[in-house]
């Protein structure tokens, strides 16, 4: 009788309760916990998720490359299972998402609300086949990137001449090539140390990462291109789910997922880095920096010595001119235009 009394408390034991755990998600990137994506919305999202799976779904969350590897193998890693969600910039692997690339390209992006809000009709028509390896939970993109120089601004398209600058991917390395620098490719976490060594002069990154990044000694001089959230360029981020791992999930659980993902997700992610954008801004100037302006006035050499770029990417990518005016379209109705 005792052992079998004891035999049903440990198969209760194991069972648990209906409200019991069932699934850990590990979410694995590159910046640190304090950047406002991590903050922002990745504790939120956790939050969330948690919250309304009742507890069966335990999120766990690894900045920083904590568990191994290059920012550049997060999209795989998540394709193959060695972690469960991964979120990285597309960019980071050149010529494997082209057709992400158009949002990329020298001045077709606005703020991270108007780029993201453009990038969840735009992912659905376009961009299937390309996440095909993996369950994407958002697309989105911060506001278009400012240039962050040590040593003297960049007050104009001349004194980019020779300039070495840290370009986060392919078409911003050909961007930059193509104003006159010297592009130098690297993810965002090792900005701080180029900087320190002298191996580039500057980077072109979003405000919403500089105070993360803790580059305000070393970057002070700083240029915006036209409006303050729009310009140069950007980078389409992703956050991907392993396929496998969300395909097992119970349906009830899928929907919870479903449900704090792409469109649903979207603003919050929007609203964070744009917010993240204005306030980093702010404690920069009020650190000592200095920001410089492009007005749109003074624009039009910086769009001529670009538009080679956005020809040959046209010209590359199957239906690229339909791709390019399906992006452009998108960020514009999200800007009232």
């Amino acid at each position: 009788m005792k052992t079998k009394l004891c035999t049903a408390l440990v198969a209760i034991a194991i069972s648990g309760p209906a409200t019991a755990q069932e699934v850990t998600l590990r979410l694995h990137h590159f910046l640190s916990a304090e950047a406002p994506i991590h903050a922002g919305v990745f504790e939120v999202w956790k939050e969330r998720v948690e919250e309304q799976s009742e507890g069966r779904i335990e999120v766990q969350l690894y900045p920083s490359m904590q568990l191994g590897g290059k920012p550049p193998q997060l999209f795989d890693q998540a394709r193959d299972g060695i972690v469960d969600i991964s979120w990285t910039l597309l960019g980071y692997t050149p010529g494997r998402f082209p057709v992400s690339e158009v949002f990329e390209l020298p001045f077709v992006a606005g703020s991270a609300t108007e780029t993201t809000m453009a990038l969840q009709d735009f992912q659905e028509a376009y961009l299937s086949d390309e996440l095909d390896d993996v369950h994407p939970l958002l697309l989105h993109a911060p506001a278009a990137y400012k240039f962050h120089m040590r040593g003297e601004p960049v007050e104009s398209l001349e004194a980019l001449a020779g300039k070495k600058v840290r370009a986060p991917s392919r078409t911003m390395t050909e961007g930059l090539e193509a104003l006159g620098a010297t592009a130098v490719g690297m993810p965002v976490p090792e900005v701080a140390q180029a900087l320190t060594t002298g191996v580039i002069d500057g980077a072109v990154i979003p405000w919403e990462v500089f105070g993360s990044l803790r580059i305000e000694d070393m970057a002070k001089y700083h240029t915006e291109i036209g409006e303050e959230n729009g310009g140069l360029s950007t980078s389409v981020m992703a956050l991907v789910m392993n396929k496998r791992v969300y395909e097992g999930l119970p349906d009830d659980l899928k929907a919870v997922i479903d449900a704090n993902s792409g469109a649903n997700l979207a603003p919050l992610a929007g609203e964070v880095l744009d917010a993240a954008e204005a306030e980093e801004r702010e404690k920069a100037l009020a650190a000592g920096g200095e920001a410089v302006v492009i007005p749109e006035a003074d624009l039009e050499a910086w769009k001529s010595a670009t538009q080679p770029v956005i020809d040959a990417w046209v010209d590359a990518t199957p239906n690229g001119a339909e791709i390019l005016e399906a992006a452009r379209a998108a960020i514009d109705a999200q800007r009232g235009e």
